[in-house]
């Protein structure tokens, strides 16, 4: 096969990495992997697993963009790719304009991934428009079928996204040099308590409800810190963190740490993970997963896929939605008496998500 996948650009997130993964997955089984994107620093990762790299940037939401559909329908005539997939609403436009005015007898098959639950409208509707339709997890599925009525359900296949147990082992601890130098740059970090937090930092993960669970957790566990990982594009809302914990005097207990490619080791030091998300629902939830496969536990609400990934591994780390209450007891309880066990992962895995989509390539032609 020769399947051609498109997004907005390479740069760090889920569908880019997933775009590296079935990328690596196509080129290791002998088929020919072509990525269109406007670029970014997972493009040399990209083409040193063997795959091409087309340099095109369909991800401006302009209607300039659409000037692009031509060339592409073009293009993808001289490629004469078999599969072309889309992961993304803008290129999914440009695609789907360019492919519904070519030849039905040569033109490639359109498959689609639904990676997040974007907002009801004409423009996300684009995404249930594949010949194939992939949903990264069951919640994602029934929002698309719950919003998108016009979409066959029988053509959308759930492909859970996954991680490799071997890059987050059970039981992994940090090399004494790695401890010794995050100490030395962290020193308020040693000896606690440690909450890992990680996700980009914009309202709908739940940063400010974790200010209201470490104010209250504070008084059961006085020597409990967070670990938030990640970054706020644009500054604002960081800003508006920041001075909540500031307005409780809660900045003894948070360490920012940014953008991180150590998550391995900072699952592995902490004595539990929070999953916060209460408005947009994750489609998947990667971290959760990641850590859970390291054995720390992982408590969350029981909102969009965090409720379906921990229900499959890990159900006791499950709250209602905003019912901050029961986190910060159910936090106690795992610090005074241990958790339940953490199921093995045989659902969530990245060698099934590579194989599951190859073969519904395979399906569709």
């Amino acid at each position: 096969m020769k399947v051609v996948q498109v997004l907005p650009a390479l740069e760090l997130g889920g569908v880019e990495r997933g775009t590296l993964e079935i990328a690596k997955g196509l080129v290791d089984a002998g088929h020919e992997s072509v990525v269109v994107s406007a670029g970014g620093r997972l493009v040399t990762e990209l083409e040193r697993a063997g795959s091409r790299h087309h340099h095109w940037d369909l991800g401006k939401k302009s209607l300039l963009t659409l000037l692009q559909v031509r060339p592409f329908r073009r293009w993808l005539e001289q490629e004469r790719p078999d599969i072309v997939h889309v992961r993304s609403r803008m290129p999914a436009w440009i695609v789907w304009l360019a492919w519904r005015r070519m030849d039905p007898a040569t033109r490639p098959h359109f498959v689609t991934t639904l990676h997040g639950m974007h907002s009801v409208n004409r423009y996300s509707a684009i995404m249930g428009k594949g010949e194939r339709v992939i949903a990264v997890s069951e919640t994602a599925k029934r929002y698309l079928l719950d919003n998108f009525p016009d979409v066959d359900p029988a053509k959308v296949t759930v492909i859970h996204r996954g991680i490799d147990p071997e890059e987050f082992p059970r039981g992994y601890r940090p090399t004494d040099t790695w401890l010794e130098q995050f100490y030395a740059d962290n020193p308020q970090a040693r000896d606690k308590y440690l909450i890992c937090f990680p996700g980009r930092i914009t309202r709908w993960k739940g940063h400010l409800d974790l200010v209201e669970v470490i104010d209250q957790l504070k008084v059961h566990l006085p020597n409990v810190h967070v670990l938030v990982v990640g970054s706020d594009p644009k500054g604002s809302f960081l800003t508006e963190v920041k001075a909540a914990i500031d307005a409780r005097s809660l900045s003894e207990y948070f360490t920012f740490l940014g953008t991180r490619s150590d998550m391995k080791e900072l699952y592995a030091i902490s004595d539990v993970m929070l999953s916060l998300t209460s408005t947009t629902a994750e489609a998947f939830g990667r971290t959760v997963v990641e850590c859970l496969s390291i054995g720390t536990p992982v408590v969350g609400y029981a909102h969009g896929a965090v409720s379906e990934t921990l229900g499959e591994l890990f159900p006791f780390g499950r709250v209602n939605t905003l019912d901050i209450e029961k986190l910060v007891q159910k936090i106690v309880d795992f610090k005074r008496n241990g958790s339940d066990e953490i199921q093995e992962n045989t659902i969530f895995l990245k060698g099934r998500m590579i194989a599951e989509t190859l073969a519904l390539y395979e399906k569709a032609l």
